[in-house]
């Protein structure tokens, strides 16, 4: 008989936001395995760290490559796809012994995350369930305050890599935005805001829900260091009172 794989999300930072049902998952399973870049510690066992218990295995599954190589060069594409061949192989190992493998992941499994390229090289072959986590987003939103569509309004989740004039077409086609994926990014998203009359209304907010997080208008932002855990909110409900 073998073990089963869960997908535990471990929401936005704050460690008061992990789901019970997460926190059960972790308590209760024999292998807990997390991402991290390596030499790094991992921002999502330094959430869960309350539920590790001991006698637990823990996998440490760190990136060969973050951004030492652009993401579109045939280099950091045959590294990551490797890395992840060979992290599943090491989890199915111990699905294959019968054990409870629960994958962490930052904010929700499913949204923009790393346990995904797991799932799907697994979950076709194993008892497979994912605990939804709140989402960075969600969090940054409700840190800053920020209503950010109502009613008819559209929301557009945009990667901060897309090209510029790519961002500003679909910022001109949306009410409110998420842009993610800042880092090196912000120049090149401040620019297209601007182009598409949205930068006096953007939010930039910096590790939302975490102890040290901030949030400001991008306007009030005056250099462009931004951090991994840091996204800029466009809201719509333009009619608001």
């Amino acid at each position: 008989m073998t073990g089963k794989l869960f997908g535990v999300g471990t929401g936005p930072g704050d460690p008061d936001l992990l789901t019970l049902k997460a926190a059960r998952t972790i308590e209760n399973a024999d292998v807990v395995a997390f991402f991290a870049k390596r030499g790094n510690p991992s921002n999502a066992r330094s959430i869960a760290s309350a539920h590790f218990r001991p006698g637990q295995i823990e996998e440490a599954l760190d990136y060969p490559v973050t951004i030492e190589i652009h993401r579109h060069d045939d280099a950091y594409k045959s590294r990551i796809q490797d890395f992840y061949g060979e992290a599943a192989t090491r989890l199915a190992t111990h699905l294959d012994q019968g054990r409870q493998v629960a994958v962490l992941s930052e904010g929700d499994p499913l949204f923009y995350g790393s346990y995904m390229h797991l799932h799907v090289r697994l979950a076709p072959h194993y008892d497979t369930e994912v605990i939804p986590g709140i989402t960075a987003m969600s969090g940054s939103w409700s840190a800053a305050g920020l209503p950010l569509v109502q009613g008819d309004d559209v929301l557009t989740i945009l990667p901060g890599t897309l090209d510029q004039a790519d961002l500003a077409r679909r910022l001109s086609a949306t009410e409110g935005a998420v842009i993610m994926k800042l880092g090196r990014n912000l120049p090149k998203v401040r620019a297209a805001l601007a182009e598409t009359g949205r930068l006096a209304s953007a939010v930039y907010v910096e590790r939302g829900t975490m102890a040290n997080g901030l949030s400001m208008k991008l306007t009030d932002k005056h250099d462009d260091g931004a951090p991994y855990f840091s996204l800029i909110l466009v809201p719509g409900w333009s009619a608001r009172p």
